[in-house]
């Protein structure tokens, strides 16, 4: 086993609603337009990434900075295809919810789920982990739960160091919560 708990949630796909939302945050940027398929590129606070928010990681952790630029194109010297994309986003989706099933302790549906594997896949199991969401929800308070998407908005500049709202987290945690509360949210 690995150390690793068993899972509360029984294991299940995250379903096409969440990836689509998913998806539609990430974005699928390419690093070098000039080339044929997607290369990496630093996110917002800098992390080195490829495909649909694939983080590109090194022998400390991820990649981050313009230091970092010639090591992550050196892990995808001839980019990726778009199939090669979604590959990936398949595969991290896999960890994030085997991540999300250890967590969550309460019966929770498919919309509810994927917008649990989103708020995860963007930024990591660990502030799961540690959020008033997941006490709340753990708690069987799936409403209070639902309004604390709306407080993980910001970002560390990477050229500040200052926490500030990121226009994009705002609409991804309002559509988050929407989808966890059963709402269309697009």
């Amino acid at each position: 086993m690995g150390g690793r708990l068993l899972p509360t949630q029984p294991l299940r796909e995250v379903d096409e609603e969440a990836i689509t939302l998913i998806k539609s945050f990430e974005g699928i940027p390419d690093g070098d337009p000039t080339t044929v398929n997607l290369d990496p590129y630093a996110d917002p606070v800098g992390i080195w990434t490829i495909g649909w928010g694939h983080a590109i990681g090194g022998p400390k952790g991820f990649l981050r900075g313009p230091a970092d630029k010639t090591a992550a194109r050196a892990k995808y010297p001839g980019g990726i295809t778009k199939e090669q994309a979604d590959t990936l986003l398949r595969a991290d989706l896999l960890d994030v919810a085997r991540d999300v099933a250890e967590l969550v302790e309460v019966p929770v549906d498919d919309g509810q789920f994927g917008a649990l594997v989103s708020f995860a896949f963007n930024l990591g199991a660990g502030s799961l982990k540690i959020s008033t969401l997941l006490r709340l929800l753990n708690g069987k308070d799936y409403e209070g739960a639902a309004e604390q998407f709306l407080r993980w908005t910001k970002a560390t500049d990477p050229k500040t160091g200052q926490k500030k709202d990121l226009p994009g987290l705002v609409r991804r945690r309002a559509a988050e919560r929407k989808l966890f509360l059963g709402e269309a949210w697009q």
